[in-house]
């Protein structure tokens, strides 16, 4: 029997095929990680493709809800969200917050990244001044402590405690060291497992609600973000990470966004996180201050739309805050808004074979069946 025989066009259109979905066939762009992982690679160009014509929906989960958040965002918005949030936690055992379920957040990143989702991940770092578990916030009852007050992590360290922190060999650095090293054998599963990370540390930096934030210039919390990398990157050697570096409106106490800016040879992707008004200033400065980069809207709380998207093209996701995006007419507005065509979720199939470089890097199917309807 003679084999039935390709036409040109046909050929030619399976070889474009082909090449679009091959890991690095469009990756001109590389992570400010060296050596990057081509997982990490294929994820920061996947960005950069979509960075203006559609924006991926996300949902937070606190570290020990599992995926209780996506999975009430799916139900009310009628589409299971594109990314998967999470936070390593800090907090006691029992609480929402834990600390304690870092073993059971990387198995579930794996299983939702090899069913489509992409994963970013925060951290609400306990501050070197304490261990774990400490709690969010201090103590409101007036009686109120240093003590107290540098066991939670909305604590203030003085600025003498922030240059010896800065400071390396001192007992205060070595502690922040061993910190961030806890959490090190954890990237290094998901390393292991091809599973890329979009990074955001120090979140809201500009901000002085954090023990981290609101301190300007080079030995601010820029040094800070800077440290983090020089940890993460060139001492654990760390490549399946896409550094996120977030900034929260720059009004009131926060800082301009360009006063705790640590350059662009740390940073990935810049992000905002707004509850409020989406000004066009903010947008504005930052596409600015990126210059060329994607940016994100690393939280939102029930707040965007659509037409703030149709104005603010640029976004590249959004991500909702635990729980804040199933109450009221906030539902209705991000049904609306992931049902438009710009915005794309797991439940579309254009993003799931959109993503086919990021996943065949990863060793994984090129396109993850679609999510169960919600």
């Amino acid at each position: 029997m003679k084999k039935p025989r390709l036409s040109l066009s046909a050929l030619i259109g399976f070889l474009c095929f082909g090449a679009s979905v091959l890991p690095g066939a469009e990756s001109a762009v590389r992570p400010v990680s060296p050596d990057a992982s081509p997982e990490a690679v294929e994820l920061l160009n996947f960005l950069y493709r979509i960075s203006g014509k559609q924006t991926l929906s996300g949902q937070h989960n606190f570290p020990a809800d599992k995926d209780k958040h996506t999975v009430a965002a799916a139900r009310a918005w009628g589409k299971t969200p594109a990314i998967f949030g999470k936070d390593w936690g800090f907090a006691r055992e029992g609480d929402k917050d834990s600390a304690y379920v870092r073993n059971d957040i990387v198995e579930e990143i794996k299983e939702h990244y090899r069913n489509g989702s992409l994963v970013v991940m925060c951290w609400h770092e306990v501050p070197p001044t304490a261990d774990e578990p400490v709690t969010f916030t201090r103590r409101r009852d007036g009686a109120v402590t240093n003590q107290t007050q540098l066991n939670t992590v909305q604590g203030q360290l003085t600025e003498a405690q922030y240059k010896v922190l800065l400071t390396p060999g001192t007992e205060l650095h070595q502690h922040w060291c061993a910190q961030v090293d806890a959490i090190v054998p954890y990237l290094k599963k998901l390393e292991a497992a091809r599973v890329p990370l979009l990074w955001r540390p120090f979140h809201e930096m500009n901000g002085t609600w954090f023990w981290w934030g609101g301190r300007r210039g080079e030995s601010g919390t820029a040094a800070m973000y800077k440290m983090m990398f020089d940890r993460l990157v060139k001492f654990h050697k760390i490549k399946n990470l896409i550094w996120v570096w977030n900034v929260d409106r720059p009004e009131g106490t926060s800082l301009k966004f360009e006063e705790c800016w640590p350059g662009p040879e740390y940073v990935d992707v810049l992000s905002l996180d707004c509850y409020r008004e989406f000004k066009q200033s903010y947008y504005d400065a930052l596409l600015k201050l990126a210059n060329g980069k994607p940016i994100a809207l690393g939280e939102v709380g029930g707040n965007l739309s659509l037409a703030v998207l149709q104005a603010q093209p640029r976004w590249t996701w959004w991500m909702e805050w635990a729980g804040s995006g199933v109450r009221g007419d906030i539902t209705n507005r991000l049904a609306a808004l992931v049902k438009d065509p710009r915005s794309w979720s797991l439940s579309d199939a254009d993003y799931r074979k959109a993503i086919a470089p990021i996943r065949l890097a990863s060793g994984l199917p090129a396109e993850p069946p679609a999510p169960p309807v919600p």
